[in-house]
């Protein structure tokens, strides 16, 4: 196994040394830059861009010549409107090239004379180009260097291609930048295409302020509108309504002076987003009347700006959605469009046949959660979803690409919803994506991996990345992957200078490696130990349940009192440190001053990965009986749990060997987010909480719970769930035990494919376990399909484990 990985890694090494062996580069170390037009306005700071970021990367000042140098060695900057001033062998190469639209760039390189023009449709045109440039050269100390080959000509497929950053304590990293860090952040997304950043008010569903702010937020989107207008990009503001009353006078008028300080700050707004709900849920002829108002104010300011809406309510009813989109398509002047997004309960492709066609559609694709999400990780291995969380740092280029690409069709492009920098990677090949939904993932994250970490990490980056994806898929604790993933990590780290291991973006990717490993040799070990403590407990009958229990908790608490790997953790420690010195990001709550739940996987590193909390929870309450004989019975019934006695069927939703009797829908391909077909979903849930930021073994009243019952099969809404059981024997009387845990409480009814009842709707959520009779008729054949329903306005259906036993 070791020589495998070893000769993985080998060839791993020699691809990328072939592939810039053999690349054929023009020297530009020594060019200058001449820019083709003297309309500043159409440059704006795309100069700057190239002459910094060059200069950062290389120590090489690119100077800026007056005059087009005969003897080439250049670089040009042009607007396509001027290419007719330049000599006659550029203007006869970009003729050639195939025309742009709106933002599109053409780049022609001459190895001849050593030089590359770079022509801009417009603006931002000129502004990608650079961008393209920059993921084109290879920039090291004292080189830059172009293929000589570079030949383009591209225009955006769709028109908004933005992400959200937002400037408040729940994020994981944001409410930690300084101006000048968004600065940079706002130009590394614009140099991948991105031409719209959403930003957030002072007054939202979070705190007022947070200790890591270095300017007040008032201040700071400010500064971010102004970044963004200096660059030439829109901005959006995400605007929910908090207010307690959209209908009172002098509530409104509280409501608009606000948003009219607010407004009146921003140098620049193209577009406000109002969500329906999460935060702020009004029914639809409040809230429309309400943004006629706003619009109002927002015009005063900004006159072309409109404002978007998007149907996201937690309990929605086919009233209220009747009611929202009879607004939306009433053509408000006002009205920019409708937000597709997370907790929009209707498919994309019925919103588009539910507005009229000219009414565009934007996503809000949720990019950086992982689970109780828009688009959750498929079948996620619940080692990974009680250590790093709901919002971990989560490369998942190809998802990401295949979710963009289910969907894009019914849009004009996206703003994603982003919580910090832990979902980074994702932001780059989204905006790529909307660029050109064509384009090869590899493209992006070897341009990303250039860019970022430097030309000799082009391939071993980008393809470092994307095992870290790898790691993701599957059972984890049979992904041999995961090891290879992190000796490529270990290779890279080896051999990196000191500049690269400080790179933020590089030990984001570290740490990952790093902490999959430590989790899957942790869950190795835990799930041994659990092992040797079940046969020590089978043994109890021959030497008693007192020196049973005792050496079976003995070897369960091995797992925190003998833990293994300290350097891996303490690497992770390490790491998490010098990314909230570098970028503020709060991977700790105690140490960082994270939020609960907003990324601070590394408090969740030792997270038990077997069942010893139930396990010991359950022995101390068999201790505590008098009887041997009842102790042994106890013990029994403890290890036997999911038995369902001989002819019988039990099932656990979470497990993938389950998973096969769950009815698919749509499936994931077509409906990534899971609105037509079924999920996995994680937590036991607590009576009263509607949301628990940890995945672990506690639920309902706060008793300690099996493992199993914090994942499980869900739908959305009033999806139906369908689960199927084949070969059963249809002269057999079956009886069913079901639990159902879960992060939802919704009231459910049970029935089968052939409309019998097995439960009317019952509340759960106050207890996980329930019997019923299944019909004898329903298993005539031998087969019945099991389907649960949620009432109207409930969040889903959910169902943990299934015990048919046989009678």
């Amino acid at each position: 196994m070791y020589q495998r990985h070893i000769r993985l890694l080998l060839l791993f090494l020699f691809a990328s040394l072939l592939s810039r062996a053999t690349a054929q580069q023009i020297d530009l170390s020594k060019a200058q830059i001449f820019v083709n037009t003297t309309d500043k306005n159409l440059t704006l700071r795309s100069v700057e861009v190239l002459q910094q970021e060059v200069e950062k990367r290389s120590g090489i000042k690119l100077l800026i010549s007056k005059k087009l140098p005969k003897a080439g060695n250049v670089i040009i900057i042009s607007a396509e409107k001027d290419i007719d001033k330049l000599p006659q062998n550029y203007r006869t190469a970009l003729a050639a090239l195939a025309p742009t639209n709106a933002e599109g760039l053409k780049i022609w390189s001459d190895k001849k004379s050593n030089s590359v023009i770079v022509a801009g449709k417009d603006t931002r045109g000129i502004l990608y180009g650079v961008g393209r440039l920059l993921r084109s050269m290879e920039i090291s100390t004292g080189n830059l260097t172009l293929p000589d080959n570079l030949v383009l000509s591209t225009s955006p497929r769709y028109p908004m291609r933005g992400h959200q950053l937002g400037y408040r304590p729940k994020t994981n990293a944001y409410d930690a930048f300084p101006i000048e860090r968004f600065d940079q952040y706002i130009r590394d997304l614009a140099l991948f295409g991105a031409n719209t950043i959403e930003i957030v008010p002072p007054r939202t569903d979070d705190d007022a302020t947070s200790k890591h702010m270095k300017v007040p937020p008032a201040q700071m989107i400010v500064e971010q509108s102004r970044i963004c207008k200096s660059y030439g990009l829109d901005v959006s503001i995400w605007y929910p309504n908090m207010g307690k009353d959209y209908v009172n006078a002098d509530s409104i008028k509280k409501e608009l002076q606000e948003r009219e300080l607010v407004f009146a700050s921003l140098p620049k707004l193209n577009s406000v987003f109002v969500p329906a709900g999460d935060p702020g849920e009004l029914e639809p002829d409040v809230l429309f009347a309400w943004l006629e108002k706003e619009a109002g104010v927002l015009q005063k300011y900004h006159p072309n700006a409109k404002i978007w809406v998007s149907p996201q309510v937690f309990r929605p009813t086919q009233k209220w959605f009747d009611s929202f989109f009879e607004h939306a398509n009433k053509e408000y002047p006002w009205f920019g469009g409708v937000v597709f997004g997370p907790w929009v309960k209707i498919p994309v492709y019925k919103i588009r046949e539910l507005l009229k066609p000219n009414i565009p559609i934007r996503h809000y694709p949720d990019i950086t959660h992982n689970y109780s999400s828009q688009y959750p990780v498929p079948h996620w291995d619940l080692a990974y979803a009680m250590t790093l969380g709901r919002e971990s740092i989560n490369p998942r280029p190809f998802d990401e690409k295949a979710i963009h690409n289910a969907l894009d069709q019914f849009g004009i492009g996206s703003v994603s919803y982003s919580e910090g920098t832990n979902d980074d990677v994702n932001k780059f090949v989204w905006s790529d994506q909307d660029w050109n939904p064509e384009t090869p993932v590899m493209e992006t994250l070897r341009d990303y991996s250039r860019l970022f970490f430097g030309p000799k990490y082009t391939e071993t980056g980008a393809q470092g990345l994307v095992a870290l994806e790898r790691n993701w898929k599957g059972e984890l604790i049979t992904n041999d992957g995961v090891e290879t993933t992190f000796m490529q990590w270990q290779t890279l780290e080896k051999d990196a200078p000191k500049k690269l291991l400080q790179n933020p973006r590089f030990q984001m990717a570290l740490i990952r490696a790093y902490f999959d490993n430590y989790t899957r040799r942790r869950l190795i070990y835990e799930t041994e130990l659990e092992r040797s403590a079940r046969e020590i407990l089978e043994s109890a009958p021959k030497t008693g349940s007192a020196t049973a229990i005792a050496k079976a908790r003995e070897t369960l608490e091995r797992a925190w009192k003998q833990q293994i790997l300290p350097d891996y953790q303490q690497k992770c420690q390490d790491l998490a440190d010098s990314l909230f010195k570098s970028i503020g990001a709060q991977l700790t709550m105690k140490k960082h001053g994270a939020m609960s739940g907003r990324g601070n996987f590394i408090d969740l590193i030792n997270m038990p990965l077997n069942d010893s909390p139930w396990f010991l929870d359950q022995l101390a309450r068999i201790e505590k009986l008098t009887s041997e004989t009842e102790k042994i019975s106890e013990i029994n019934q403890m290890l036997r749990r999911t038995d369902p006695g001989p002819g019988g069927f039990y099932d656990h939703f979470g497990d993938a060997e389950s998973w096969y009797r769950v009815v698919p829908g749509v499936g994931l391909e077509k409906d990534p987010g899971s609105l037509e077909s079924p999920r996995i979903g994680f937590g036991v849930g607590l009576v009263g909480e509607e949301w628990v930021d940890e995945i672990q073994a506690t639920g309902f009243k706060g008793q300690i719970t099996p493992r199993s019952w914090m994942k499980q099969a869900k739908t959305l809404y009033d999806q139906p769930l369908k689960i199927k059981y084949d070969n059963l024997d249809p002269k057999a009387t079956y009886r069913i035990k079901i639990s159902y845990t879960g992060r939802f409480r919704s009231r459910m009814k049970m029935t089968t494919d052939d409309d019998l009842t097995i439960h009317d709707f019952i509340q759960t959520g106050h207890q996980p376990t329930f019997e019923f009779n299944v019909p004898k008729q329903a298993n005539a054949d031998g087969s019945i399909t099991f389907i649960w329903n949620c009432g109207e306005g409930e969040r889903g259906s959910q169902v943990t484990e299934i015990w048919l036993i046989k009678q």
